[in-house]
């Protein structure tokens, strides 16, 4: 777990995406635009700063600077919340799509390399696992009173 926790600290795998880019894009972008992409997924969710900033695990007002950044970049755009027109929500540009379309590519592309040597059961068996895994992750970071409501 530390040697995984190493690497992501280094962001070993977003650097690859960086330079595949046509567009240059710092790293805190990537991860705002990986977020603002993870929250759109989500049927029914209002993607806000508040979304990044659990996401990336930092405090709002930080959340609220680097998603100020991506919007001055170009990956991501405010927009009126649908449910509350008050609010302010997130969604990814053009070109914020084109990042995270690039993203994912090496993504796959490293993870592939990387099991190459897998059967099919294992990949799904590790798959599963890791997920269970996150999930709990995420169970054990919140509060008491969200994780019994």
């Amino acid at each position: 777990m530390i040697r995984i926790r190493r690497r992501q600290s280094r962001r070993s795998l977003a650097r690859p995406v960086l330079k595949g880019m046509a567009e240059p894009v710092d790293l805190n972008t990537l991860a705002v635009v990986d977020a603002v992409d993870e929250g759109a997924a989500q049927e029914g969710r209002d993607v806000t700063v508040g979304f990044v900033a659990d996401r990336l695990a930092i405090d709002p007002s930080r959340a609220s600077r680097i998603v100020a950044d991506a919007v001055r970049s170009g990956f991501v755009r405010r927009v009126a919340s649908q449910e509350d027109g008050r609010r302010s929500c997130l969604e990814l540009t053009g070109t914020g799509r084109e990042a995270v379309a690039a993203a994912h590519r090496t993504r796959q592309g490293f993870y592939s390399a990387v099991l190459d040597g897998w059967d099919p059961e294992e990949q799904g068996e590790f798959a599963r696992l890791l997920t269970k895994f996150v999930d709990s992750l995420d169970e054990a970071g919140r509060p008491d009173d969200a994780a019994r409501g």
